[in-house]
């Protein structure tokens, strides 16, 4: 089979990839709107608890974020083979340091201060002491994609060299069969569990090596998956069998989590099989997502096209709202339905209303957010 037939077509619009990354994006939102009520120590926290919520956000944890990173690579990709790499690198300065210090400084420090109100005099001392704290916070899935775009330069190179091109060879080869791209999941096992009982996996930095190639190989996937049409094409042609994968895997997930295991196996043990169950999860929605995204999600109706483009700083912005009205819903006399339901209305009306009010119309918001300016063209 000629190359030709099996590259990817770079100037095809992959709408499964606009529609994956509003629903996951959306899909974090919703997370964070029912932290206060799960029992988790996160930033404001609600007098009672939920423990069917916690179980259920549990299980949806496993899927968000390595997606997320999976629409990461393939677009990173089809732009490296639109542009040169400088321009790619001048296009993620833009599009994602940018917006990465102007978050740090601007939007998280309010976190900080409803987290700890006494430990500040108010809302401008925080500011003040916290401005130039550059704390990720909620967005170290952006120092994340920083560091990976910069990865994706020499790996995009690579895989137009010859030995890329046998990489690819291979990769194709066992995405041909029903089960060979699920079986990749060994080495998403492998690499995370041994890092996982290897290095420091404390806290959400890129140092946390366990996480960072967890979420690194997700990118490349995303990158490899998109470079053939085969490829990609066998995502959606075996969205049955990843569907059941994804269920078989569900179920395997569940009993391990309810059920308790400790009286058969030592606590590292019992780790270990915890992070495998998690990755196992993780990468059969992956392939369970994006294979029914690509045959089904054929057009990108006028309003996802709107909502694609604002999404970015919706995320920027949605935890620091979040966090601000949970810190006084919490205190309200009434039922987590109700708190809960309150703040996902609010904080949703909140970032979409700063979104497009305040951000989308402007230049200059546009390019501290990471939205692509309005050109002298458009009316």
């Amino acid at each position: 089979m000629s190359s030709s037939a099996t590259s990817g077509d770079t100037n095809k619009r992959y709408y499964e990839l606009d529609w994956l990354r509003v629903i996951l994006i959306l899909a974090v939102f919703l997370h964070h709107v029912f932290m206060p009520f799960n029992g988790d120590d996160w930033h404001v926290t609600n007098a009672d608890s939920s423990k069917l919520l916690d179980d259920l956000m549990v299980y949806f944890e496993q899927i968000r974020l390595p997606v997320l990173f999976f629409i990461a690579g393939a677009g990173s990709y089809l732009l490296l083979q639109r542009s040169s790499g400088l321009a790619f690198l001048k296009s993620k300065i833009y599009r994602l340091i940018v917006p990465f210090f102007i978050g740090m400084m601007l939007i998280v420090p309010p976190q900080t201060y409803f987290e700890h109100p006494e430990q500040y005099s108010s809302l401008l001392d925080a500011y003040r002491q916290r401005v130039l704290a550059f704390e990720p916070n909620h967005l170290w899935f952006l120092e994340f994609l920083i560091v990976f775009m910069l990865v994706a330069i020499p790996i995009g190179i690579t895989l137009r060299r010859t030995a890329g091109s046998q990489l690819l060879n291979y990769f194709e080869r066992f995405a041909q069969y029903r089960l060979g791209l699920f079986s990749l999941v060994v080495i998403i096992v492998a690499a995370r569990c041994w890092l996982k009982a290897n290095t420091n996996s404390n806290g959400h930095g890129i140092d946390n090596l366990a996480l960072s190639a967890f979420y690194g190989l997700f990118f490349l996937f995303g990158m490899l998956s998109i470079s053939r049409l085969t490829i990609w094409h066998s995502l959606a042609l075996h969205r049955r069998t990843s569907a059941v994968t994804l269920v078989v895997c569900s179920v395997l997930f569940y009993v391990y989590y309810l059920v308790d295991f400790s009286d058969y196996a030592s606590l590292e043990t019992r780790w270990t099989i915890w992070w495998a169950m998690c990755s196992l999860v993780s990468w059969s929605a992956m392939l369970t997502l994006v294979g029914y995204a690509s045959e089904y999600c054929k057009s990108s109706p006028r309003w996802l096209r709107e909502a694609n483009s604002l999404i970015f700083p919706f995320y920027i912005l949605h935890q620091t709202v979040i966090v601000t009205l949970a810190f006084y819903i919490v205190q309200w006399q009434s039922t987590i339905t109700v708190k809960s339901m309150a703040l996902l209305f609010f904080s949703f009306v909140i970032c979409v209303v700063t979104c497009y009010v305040i951000i989308r119309p402007f230049n200059l918001t546009r390019r501290l957010f990471g939205v692509k300016p309005i050109s002298s063209g458009r009316n």
